[in-house]
């Protein structure tokens, strides 16, 4: 029978709960059910993402092109090989580049690129552990470009020389003129090829096989359009709208036409601004014709030898009008519309060489003479075209006169004829021949009328009908005679011909007294013989001995009473004895 006081079903004092359905005590049974369905997946997810890791751990990441050559998800050495076997036939191509509207190429070998396979691969990287990128790799790529090496400074070189092609100035702001009507140029930026950059990505990107569109650098230009509607609103509408009046003396007056402001005005960019200029001289240009009748033309004295004889002419005062200080404030009245009016300044301008210098020289008169005689006819035509060349020629203070200058070509077209010359010691012929005696006749007058003996040269064997150490020749263009005439007044040169003889005179004002003296002739030297073959042309000569001597020109001014000396050495050669018949 039971205990009483125990309820029912315990036994031995103890008590067994009853298991009811339904009851609390089942609900975290269901909740360790639902965890487990939630957390699966993520168990899955994770054990894929090990597992794949696992298996990629030695590989390319996937999605990584090298010059668009896939090489993800391979082994290192397959994908070295792969790119290998894509790129290698690229590598010797040119590479087509793009700088700016410019397309070109660049020679690979010439620049040194090569391509570093192994390092190539090894710049993809490891393997990503972010499970998003992992799993964004499926869907993407990534390309990595090339590792090159390259020889820089002949890469460098290359793209030197086409930024040279492509590099573009800016072009700046301005105004011109069409006519007489402003037009405003928009500024224009420039570009030149970006050298640094170009070169990172020619290396990483030129075995790619595509055009590589190499990066440009733009450069601005300083002025704005806004800046060049200023200079035509502010600078170029007001200057040309209407004429430029410039009053002088005596009621003269110049009219400047708006055509001529127009080309005068030129606009150019400084500190960022469109700044303009006038050509002060193209306005003066215009002008002086207008307002020459107003000025009074400064003259220094001098000779006239339009006149027979020559006469002296006296000197002038003049007054003339400056323009440089007329036109000081040109632009500040070519901008303004109201009063484009200007008075000519006036300055005087006393003659430097005055009637009363030229009378206390002296009379005009013969300053220097000389004759030469001899000669054969040939030759004497063309002494007499030379003559007559240099006849009447005046030659200015300050003036160089020169004998080739004035008497070349001598040729045939020019009225010369063969004549007698000396070649290599012994007698020939030559168009021209005999010149040389004006040129002796010429430089000898020029020595006693006091000239400056600019430049000569005797002839290398001594000709008697000269006088030793004071002669001269010509040569085509290399030799030649020339003086300057360092005075004040000018020379004219006036030469007689007749068929025996030369005369020169320079006409002028006597400055100087002039002598000459010769010193004795001295070093003697030996003749050598020249034997002429028989048959050949020839003329027999005794020959001469050389020597040398030297030749002073003392000139005492008349003026002062000063005195100075010129000395000059000559060596003759010795003139061969020639043997004809062999």
């Amino acid at each position: 029978m039971p205990l009483e006081g125990r309820p029912a079903g315990t036994r031995g004092g103890t008590v067994h709960p009853q298991v009811i359905p339904g009851a609390k005590h089942a609900k975290p049974r269901r909740f360790r059910g639902l965890w487990l369905l939630l957390t699966a997946p993520f168990a899955v997810l994770a054990g894929l993402y090990l597992g794949d890791l696992i298996l990629s751990s030695d590989r390319v990441p996937r999605g990584v092109t090298a010059a668009g050559v896939p090489i993800g998800g391979l082994t290192q050495t397959d994908a070295e090989e792969q790119l290998r076997a894509a790129v290698t036939p690229r590598t010797t191509r040119p590479i087509p580049v793009t700088a700016g509207p410019e397309r070109s190429e660049i020679d690979p070998t010439s620049a040194g690129l090569s391509v570093d396979w192994r390092a190539t691969v090894e710049q993809a990287g490891a393997q990503p552990l972010n499970p998003i990128t992992r799993l964004s790799s499926l869907f993407t790529t990534r390309e990595i470009g090339v590792v090159s090496t390259a020889d820089d400074a002949a890469l460098t070189a290359a793209l030197d020389e086409l930024d040279a092609v492509v590099a573009q100035d800016p072009v700046e702001g301005t105004v011109r003129f069409e006519g007489r009507e402003p037009v405003g140029v928009d500024p224009e930026a420039g570009r030149r090829l970006d050298v640094d950059a170009a070169t990172e990505l020619l290396k990483r990107d030129w075995a790619t096989g595509s055009t590589v569109d190499l990066p440009m650098i733009e450069l601005e230009p300083r002025t704005t359009a806004s800046d060049v509607e200023a200079a035509v609103a502010d600078i170029a509408v007001p200057a040309v709208s209407g004429p430029l009046v410039i009053t002088g003396e005596d009621d003269a007056r110049a009219v400047i036409s708006e055509t001529v402001i127009a080309t005068a005005l030129t606009f150019d960019v400084d500190d960022r601004e469109i700044v303009a200029t006038v050509d002060q001289n193209a306005i003066a240009d215009a002008a002086r014709p207008q307002l020459a009748d107003s000025e009074i033309p400064r003259r220094d004295a001098t000779i006239d030898f339009t006149t027979s004889p020559p006469a002296k002419v006296p000197s002038q005062d003049g007054r003339r009008i400056d323009y440089d200080d007329t036109l000081a404030d040109l632009m500040d009245v070519l901008t303004d519309t109201t009063d484009r009016e200007v008075a000519a300044v006036y300055v005087d301008e006393p003659a430097t060489f005055t009637t009363a210098d030229i009378d206390a020289l002296g009379p005009v008169q013969v300053i220097g003479e000389f004759q030469t005689s001899g000669f054969s006819g040939d030759s004497g035509v063309n002494i007499k075209r030379a003559a007559g060349a240099i006849d009447g020629i005046v030659v200015a203070p300050g003036e160089t006169f020169s004998l080739n200058g004035a008497t070349n070509p001598r040729n045939a077209a020019n009225g010369y004829v063969e004549a007698g010359i000396i070649l290599n010691g012994k007698p020939d012929s030559g168009i021209g021949g005999g010149v040389s005696q004006v040129a002796t006749t010429l430089f000898n007058a020029a020595y006693f009328a006091g000239m400056e003996l600019v430049e000569h040269q005797e002839h290398s064997y001594y000709i008697s009908r000269y006088p030793a150490g004071r002669e001269a020749t010509v040569f085509g263009d290399a030799i030649d005679v020339k003086f300057r005439n360092d005075g004040p007044t000018p020379v004219q040169i006036q030469t007689t011909w007749t068929s025996s003889a030369i005369t020169v005179q320079l006409v002028g004002i006597k400055r100087y007294e002039v002598t000459s003296a010769q010193s004795p002739r001295s070093a003697p030297t030996s003749p050598r013989t020249i034997t002429i073959p028989a048959g050949e042309s020839c003329s027999a000569s005794s020959g001469a001995p050389g020597f040398t001597i030297t030749d002073t020109r003392t000139l005492r001014d008349i003026v002062t009473g000063d005195t100075r000396t010129e000395s000059h050495t000559v060596s003759y050669d010795p003139i061969p004895k020639v043997v004809c018949g062999g």
